[in-house]
């Protein structure tokens, strides 16, 4: 997607002020960046621990990501303007939510690597949730990879009873892509527990990446 180059000036800034907030105050640690494609289009599934989540996978990508978010959030002007800045698509959730739909296809299509977190929300133990389907068709109209990644920490700095966040540490994994061809060749319900499967991984190797990164990296691909 064209950007202009004040808004790909202030991407980069924050960029910078976010990684290293990440790295000074939750010491952050990322595996399996050598999953992320490196050109076309990739739908990312995260398994959504908090607020942070979208920032977090965000920095552990060297390319740029676009992001979903709940319509109501445009309803701010300063955020709305913030969001719109790092690429993020309102998703009605009240009505049908096509129009987001549609251009979260069309961005995938286009070459964007798209965020989604098909839990729904944000978890209310820290575990990840059962997903929900609607990743698949997306997925297959696109007939681009889907990337699994998990978080931890990330509850437990800012679990969603909490007002206001707090120090901690935080692990990202990338895991390995679900193909074009794995995605076609399974129904959606495979499809549903594959993604599911992989998620559940890449959170269980990011909890002992938080303070064993050694034998995290061991365990990153089973």
């Amino acid at each position: 997607m064209p950007r202009s180059l004040p808004k790909r000036l202030v991407y980069t800034v924050l960029r910078v002020f976010a990684r290293l907030g990440s790295v000074t105050l939750y010491r952050m640690r990322c595996a399996g960046r050598e999953h992320w494609p490196v050109t076309g289009g990739a739908l990312v599934c995260a398994n959504h621990q908090s607020y942070f989540d979208p920032v977090l996978v965000g920095l552990a990508c060297d390319r740029r990501l676009n992001f979903l978010a709940r319509a109501t959030l445009f309803h701010n002007r300063w955020l709305a303007w913030l969001m719109e800045l790092l690429d993020t698509i309102p998703l009605d959730r009240e009505g049908s939510g096509l129009a987001g739909l549609k251009e979260t296809l069309k961005r995938l299509k286009a070459g964007e690597q798209v965020l989604i977190f098909p839990e729904g929300t944000r978890t209310r133990d820290g575990e990840v949730a059962r997903l929900k389907p609607g990743f698949c068709s997306l997925a297959r109209r696109s007939r681009v990879p889907i990337v699994p990644v998990g978080l931890d920490g990330a509850y437990q700095a800012w679990p969603r009873t909490s007002p206001l966040p707090r120090l901690g540490r935080i692990g990202v994994v990338i895991g390995k892509p679900i193909s074009p061809d794995e995605i076609e060749s399974l129904t959606d319900e495979q499809l549903l527990v594959e993604l599911e499967r992989r998620i559940r991984h890449c959170h269980a190797v990011a909890r002992v990446l938080r303070t064993d990164p050694g034998q995290a990296i061991e365990a990153l691909d089973p």
